[in-house]
């Protein structure tokens, strides 16, 4: 488990340098307001998707309320129609989102390769530039707000350890995408920071051995498929709650006599946690059947998945990249007998 540990955290920290050093060859800071005014566009796309697809969910329940008080349908025809109209936006929201999603791991690969001018001119976003004077007026606020995207390998730990896990380390990833608040609590310090928001967070997990999870009774076990499977995923959706005090080492800057105080300029620590609801658990499933078609099963249900989620995380990093840690105080699984936690290890891009 150590040695796992200092490998990926490595390995990670390679990562990181390669954008860091990327970043500060560049000539000037128009490619880094084009990187993060891109990737606020993506952002802000996804938080409209959100917003448009619930204000119809809303306007079909009211629909469905008028049937109701006009007697057309029952009760319980009523209950069954809304729960039915919500897992149909809940699934229009996510297929939309997937695709601002790719776009989004796109531009993030195109700033590693260096290839933000090729990006350009195959993704068409439109954003506003920063004048200096945004600058200014942005650095006298005590609140701002950022667009989180982090992303990396997931997997559950047994009695606190993750070697010898039953799932695998490189192909179990996880994903994570939101809007925090970032309040500096001194007046006249820039030291600490109050950080939080939302996030939708997004587990996933292969197991090893031709497995699946499957659900008997209370207990939900892995066991050896009676299919030669080509992949086996059991992702399961979170929203939550993120809160972390973070320690913002970026220096002031002054004009005129007057001091004003920068954020994401500098290194970074985050150190708090999280605490949200599950939205969905769905395990997949691909094969060959015996004419040779690539078949992919999807299975939807609560798996004994708890349907609360509270843990601790941190990250450490220099302006918008960082590393990033989190790890479940409670069990995946409500009523196993064996405990295990999802822990996550990856990499955490914060846009101003």
């Amino acid at each position: 488990m150590r040695n796992f540990t200092i490998y990926l955290a490595l390995s990670l920290c390679l990562f990181a340098s390669k954008l860091l050093a990327q970043d500060q060859n560049q000539k000037g800071d128009q490619t880094n307001q084009t990187f993060e005014a891109k990737a606020k566009a993506i952002g802000d796309k996804i938080e409209k998707i959100t917003a448009e697809e619930k204000a119809t969910l809303k306007i079909e329940v009211e629909e469905v309320n008028v049937q109701l008080e006009k007697g057309t349908i029952t009760k319980e025809q009523a209950d069954e129609k809304k729960k039915k109209l919500a897992e149909a936006r809940a699934t229009i929201i996510e297929n939309r989102i997937a695709v601002a999603q790719e776009e989004l791991k796109d531009l993030v690969q195109a700033k590693v390769d260096g290839k933000l001018a090729e990006y350009s001119k195959k993704h068409s976003i439109s954003f506003n530039w920063k004048t200096k004077n945004d600058t200014v007026q942005k650095s006298e606020k005590r609140t701002t707000s950022q667009f989180v995207f982090a992303a990396g390998v997931n997997n559950l730990a047994t009695d606190g350890k993750v070697a010898g896990s039953d799932f695998r380390y490189w192909g179990s990833h996880f994903y994570e995408w939101g809007t925090t608040y970032n309040t500096r609590l001194l007046k006249n310090n820039n030291l600490l920071h109050l950080k939080y928001g939302y996030s939708v967070m997004y587990n996933n997990l292969r197991p090893t051995d031709n497995r699946v999870f499957v659900k008997n009774g209370d207990q939900t076990d892995l066991q050896v498929s009676g299919t030669k499977l080509d992949d086996s995923r059991f992702r399961n959706v979170y929203l939550v709650a993120p809160l972390h005090l973070e320690f913002d080492f970026s220096k002031n800057k002054s004009k005129d006599g007057k001091a004003f105080f920068q954020s994401h300029q500098s290194v970074r620590l985050g150190l708090g946690g999280y605490a949200g609801l599950r939205i969905k658990s769905k395990q997949f499933q691909k094969f060959e059947d015996v004419d040779g078609n690539d078949i992919t099963v999807k299975e939807k249900g609560d798996f004994n998945v708890n349907n609360f989620v509270y843990g601790v995380s941190a990250y450490l990093g220099y302006k918008e990249t960082s590393l990033y840690v989190k790890y479940d105080l409670n069990p995946m699984f409500e009523n196993n007998a064996v405990k295990q936690n999802n822990i996550s290890l990856g990499v955490r891009f914060d846009f101003n």
